[in-house]
């Protein structure tokens, strides 16, 4: 086991975006998902990273190829149905959907495979991030719970960014650290509006279920975090949006980087802080220099509740 993430994104998605050039349309083709745009981010921080992947039909090829782009290792499993993909319109400003397909759900067989090889990279790893599908069709819930599992009982600690049943799957299965928006408690049930206490009352009941932390973001507000009997807000510092999607995954991000070498949780709840605020002020999800985060970790406040 050494001082790297393994990050599970069993439905990556081909990411088609038009934009506005001068005069000019332009366009950018880029792998997509959330466990795509927290890879990138773990890789800018310093720390070895393995994408664990299924890919298949023209998008997969597509998406392989520009992964191999990427600059982190990459372990594909080969399927039969096709990569999800989406294209998206940004010409006036708004991201205007054009059109999308989520991708087929994966077979036995795949799940199988991808099962063990993202097992046999988790095992090589420090830490092991479950990233969630980009729809909920494509992965069987029953594969989180298999696989946190495994990876828990040995050694691996399992940080998860999910919500839903793919939540419920990976809390039987055993996890270590949970980040979840504010929006999502709410939507399964564990909070009953948006204020501090319900949330706060969610968070307690994760850490009931054998969560060591849990982290929950609140879109523009400060972070709630609770870990060790601590429970506090984490104020990111002031930046101008230019991009809000990928905020969260940039926030797992840091903190999977920093618990990967054996960091302390102010540390990783800064870095994830400092990711996420600086991935707001980009166009490319999950991206940002490392050396900026690192610049801006001083700047994040984190005050007790």
């Amino acid at each position: 086991m050494t001082d790297r993430v393994m990050v599970f994104a069993p439905a990556p998605i081909l990411t088609v975006t038009i934009e506005q050039h001068h005069d000019a349309p332009d366009l950018h083709v880029h792998p997509g998902g959330q466990g795509v745009w927290q890879a990138r981010m773990i890789s800018a921080l310093g720390v070895p990273v393995t994408l664990c992947v299924a890919l298949g039909g023209e998008p997969g090829l597509l998406v392989g190829a520009l992964l191999g782009e990427e600059g982190y290792d990459v372990r594909a499993v080969s399927r039969r149905a096709a990569t999800g993909w989406y294209v998206h319109d940004r010409r006036d400003g708004e991201r205007d959907t054009v059109a999308e397909h989520p991708g087929e759900p994966l077979e036995r067989h795949d799940l199988d495979e991808l099962h063990n090889v993202a097992l046999t990279e988790g095992l090589r790893s420090s830490v092991a991030v479950l990233s969630g599908p980009h729809g909920p069709s494509v992965v069987d819930p029953a594969l989180y719970e298999r696989l946190a599992a495994d990876l828990t009982a040995n050694g691996v600690r399992v940080v998860a960014d999910l919500s839903g049943d793919y939540l419920s799957a990976v809390l039987e299965g055993g996890v270590a650290f949970v980040k979840v928006s504010h929006e999502e408690l709410i939507d399964d049930g564990l909070a009953g509006d948006d204020s501090v206490d319900s949330l706060l009352a969610a968070g307690r009941k994760l850490l009931e279920r054998g969560v060591e932390a849990v982290l929950i973001s609140r879109a523009g507000d400060a972070a709630l975090a609770l870990y060790d009997g601590h429970e506090c807000e984490v104020h990111p510092p002031p930046l101008r949006v230019n991009e809000h999607r990928g905020a969260g995954d940039s926030m797992t991000a840091g903190v999977a980087s920093v618990l990967a070498r054996g960091g302390s949780m102010e540390e990783a709840l800064r870095t994830g802080s400092a990711a996420g605020a600086l991935n707001v002020t980009r166009h490319g999800l999950g991206t940002g220099r490392g050396e900026a985060v690192r610049e801006l970790m001083s700047r994040v406040r984190i005050e007790p509740r």
